[in-house]
């Protein structure tokens, strides 16, 4: 009982939510059974989603029995979201822009093209309605959501040429999912989405001539370095790729409130702690990649930009006229990425910028 104050405490402090002594603890509590799209053991995306299913017994003292399976174990990456919904398991760990072929809206709960930081998304999510919109969307399919990781902004990704010019990127076969890939697809790509574990041997092979994962830390394990040439930082693609608890939505109503708050505790105390793990362990493969393995690191020209700007442009347009439903997540996204991301340029933005000129940092 001590042992479950102590925890009951902690979660308090990480996130707000007041969890009371459960009614049923130990070995015979309610199973969740987690399936994953990420690989087991692998640095960041695996074992935040392997951390925060340990975490959700731990808070529950067992009155919640955590069974975790990764992509491949259960069942494939790509198929954990109709697992859940139609009940076979309990909830899945994944980036919610994966589903965008059942709606384009779910690209807004995961990251899209131009979009929103981890910060301002945060904010948007759990203050500014973002929340009730991922309800509205997941709902249609049976499934409650909660953000439970991010990666921040993810790199550009991993070529076999320079990129110059919008031109280059026509014929250009690469393995990019969500509305990033669309937008590239406007500028004569060929893309393609694929699991992770399936990345390194397309490049290899010559399947697709570049990529991109999430950032140096993760990138750095799948050794795409051995296939590619030029890495490029800040892509328009990700700007804060967040993830996704996707829980079956009976199974959820079926909880008792405090079953729900302790899985919201881990999963809020997971999305803070998967980002500042992410920005801190980026800093130093970055390091690594271009001491040890000479990868040469680019960032792409305003022409680039600008070219990316005008296929997303025709995105957003067209992911509007899908429905209702997606114009209103895409008028709220971005009513607050103006308001938040307007305020932050001007604070944190101009102090960053300042800094990094003063001391000559980047």
């Amino acid at each position: 009982m001590e042992r479950r104050k102590f925890l009951t405490g902690a979660a308090i402090g990480a996130t707000g939510v007041a969890l009371a002594a459960p009614a049923v603890a130990g070995s015979h509590g309610k199973t969740m059974t987690i399936v994953s799209t990420w690989g087991r053991d692998f640095p960041g995306l695996g074992t935040s989603a392997q951390r925060f299913s340990r975490r959700v017994g731990e808070i529950s003292d067992g009155a919640l029995n955590v069974e975790y399976f990764a992509a491949g174990e259960r069942v494939g990456a790509f198929d954990t979201f109709d697992e859940v919904a139609s009940g076979n398991s309990q909830a899945y760990i994944a980036a919610d822009y994966y589903w965008i072929g059942k709606h384009p809206a779910f690209a807004y709960f995961t990251s899209v093209p131009f979009g929103m930081s981890t910060q301002e998304w945060t904010a948007w999510i759990r203050f500014g309605g973002g929340q009730q919109l991922w309800d509205k969307v997941s709902g249609e399919y049976g499934i409650k959501a909660l953000p439970v990781g991010s990666t921040g902004t993810q790199a550009g990704g991993w070529f076999n040429k320079e990129i110059e010019s919008g031109d280059d990127f026509k014929g250009l076969k690469m393995r990019i999912p969500g509305l990033g890939g669309t937008v590239l697809s406007k500028l004569g790509a060929s893309t393609v989405s694929l699991p992770g574990g399936q990345i390194y041997e397309n490049l290899v092979s010559g399947a697709i001539d570049a990529t991109e994962w999430v950032g140096p830390w993760n990138d750095y394990f799948l050794k795409f370095y051995e296939a590619t040439k030029y890495y490029y930082t800040a892509g328009m693609h990700e700007a804060g790729s967040c993830l996704a608890l996707g829980m079956n939505a009976e199974w959820w109503a079926s909880l008792s409130e405090w079953e729900q708050n302790v899985i919201q505790a881990a999963a809020a105390e997971e999305h803070a702690r998967a980002h500042d793990e992410t920005m801190a362990r980026n800093g130093e493969y970055l390091t690594k990649l271009v001491e040890e393995q000479g990868v040469e690191v680019r960032q792409f020209n305003d022409d680039v930009w600008d070219a990316m700007g005008e296929g997303a442009r025709e995105v957003f347009a067209e992911t509007r006229d899908h429905s209702a439903l997606a114009t209103e997540v895409d008028d709220a996204f971005q009513k607050s990425m103006r308001e938040i991301g307007g305020m932050i340029a001007q604070f944190e933005g101009t102090f960053l910028n300042q800094r990094n000129r003063v001391f000559d940092i980047g």
